[in-house]
């Protein structure tokens, strides 16, 4: 293992006059973030099903819907977490001095 010298001199390698959000798609930020929202509501649509069929009488198994369960609440979780980091980050982009 070779120890660098200088640690800037990775940095210098970097190309970053074109910042991309993913690499080789043209998709905006607004289209994956519409493609995510729609995500977790698939999940609580099918965990909301799923307890419905429990209820029901239904064939379906009790630890499949627990998982459903807490698929949906992890989703809306992450979800309401990375909503307030941007939300937080537009307040102090708001309130930086030009």
């Amino acid at each position: 293992m070779r120890i660098q010298n200088n640690p800037l001199q990775s940095l210098e390698k970097l190309d970053i006059s074109r910042p991309t959000l993913r690499q080789g798609q043209g998709d905006d930020f607004a289209k994956q973030l519409m493609d995510v929202l729609k995500e977790v509501n698939g999940a609580q649509q099918n965990s909301a099903e799923m307890q419905t069929k429990l209820q029901t009488g239904q064939p379906v198994e009790y630890h499949d819907v627990m998982i459903a369960k807490e698929k949906a609440g992890l989703a809306i979780n992450l979800t309401m977490a990375v909503r307030n980091k941007m939300l937080e980050s537009y307040q102090e982009i708001m309130r930086t001095q030009v």
